[in-house]
C-alpha cells in the first residue's frame, strides 16, 4: 500500500473541538476505506507568508497514512469542498526501502 503525507491549512477562528472534529473526520475517512493512520502531527496556529482569503493566520495539521490511491483522491475531493480548509496538499511518499532499491538500480545502470 502506498504511503502518503497530507497537510491542510484551516481557518484560525474555529473552536478546539471543531479542529478535532475535522481531524477525526479525515482519519475516519482513511480508516473506512482500508487505510492506516501512521501519525497525526498538529502544528497549530501559524502566521502565513501571504494573505489567503483575507486570513493572515492558519491552523496547520499533517497526517501521515497508508492507503490505496482512490482514498487519496477521495480525500482531495473532500478537502476541496470543505469551507474551513484554506489550502491542502497530498503527497505520495517514497518508502526508504524503495529508495534504496532504486538507488542501487540507478548505480548499476551507470556502471554499464
Amino acid at each position: 500500500m502506498p504511503s502518503y503525507e497530507m497537510m491542510y491549512l484551516m481557518i484560525p477562528n474555529l473552536e478546539d473541538e471543531a479542529y478535532e472534529a475535522v481531524n477525526q473526520r479525515f482519519s475516519d475517512l482513511i480508516a473506512e476505506n482500508g487505510g492506516r493512520i501512521g501519525k497525526i502531527d498538529v502544528w497549530g496556529k501559524r502566521r502565513l507568508a501571504y494573505e489567503i482569503n483575507k486570513w493572515r493566520e492558519g491552523f496547520y495539521t499533517v497526517i501521515y497514512f497508508e492507503a490505496p490511491a482512490d482514498v487519496a483522491k477521495e480525500l482531495d475531493r473532500v478537502l476541496k469542498i470543505n469551507e474551513d480548509v484554506l489550502r491542502h496538499i497530498i503527497i505520495r511518499r517514497e518508502d526508504e526501502s524503495t529508495a534504496v532499491v532504486k538507488g542501487k538500480e540507478a548505480a548499476a545502470e551507470d556502471v554499464k
